[in-house]
């Protein structure tokens, strides 16, 4: 009699953990681009401010027809902020908290945060790592060792990413080889479980 009540008892908090874990389930989006779709879990449990930034911007379709404007072979791509058709940057939001300091190492194929020096200072743009890139994990307090947040990761379509990144390219303003010649377009980024 005792082990049947334990069994059940089983069976209830199961449940409850199974239920808990069905609900806490992480956002997926989908990266619609010129050379393929990327999916992409958003690590909400990690960067909750920065994943909600994110997917305001793509509730408002901030994203719709821009590009991956920086493209670098063997370092990241990055975009979400520049128009493919005027190349000037989009109108954004208030910069966000920086939540570089989450535990999430900027490592192949995970999404990060685009800033400036200030390390509050990101809004819109991101860039997908390429390879290892852990130097730009936070290191310290000061601004220059705040690092850059990981809100994301790659979770279809890492080929995809690989194909943009050997893209022909010309020189920036910094002297970056690192324009694309023929402009790479999200054509938008949608949540996963949103209709076309």
């Amino acid at each position: 009699m005792m082990s049947l009540k334990v069994m059940a008892l089983c069976f209830v908090v199961l449940g409850m953990v199974t239920a808990g874990a069905a609900r806490a389930a992480n956002p997926v989006v989908v990266i619609e681009t010129n050379y393929g779709n990327i999916k992409v879990e958003l690590l909400e449990d990690k960067s909750p401010v920065t994943v909600k930034n994110f997917l305001s911007y793509v509730d408002d379709k901030h994203f719709d027809n821009t590009i991956f404007h920086r493209v670098i072979e063997d370092f990241m791509i990055q975009g979400g902020g520049v128009s493919a058709d005027s190349k000037e940057e989009k109108k954004t939001k208030a910069p966000i908290k920086n939540e570089a300091g989450n535990g999430v190492s900027n490592t192949r194929g995970t999404l990060a945060m685009a800033r400036t020096g200030n390390p509050d200072s990101a809004t819109a743009q991101f860039f997908i790592n390429l390879k290892d890139n852990t130097f730009l994990d936070r290191k310290g307090n000061t601004p220059a060792e705040a690092g850059y947040a990981v809100f994301g990761k790659v979770v279809e379509g890492l080929d995809v990413v690989d194909k943009i990144a050997k893209v022909e390219k010309t020189a920036n303003e910094r002297g970056e080889k690192a324009v694309p010649k023929q402009p790479v377009i999200i054509k938008t980024i949608r949540r996963a479980d949103a209709k076309k």
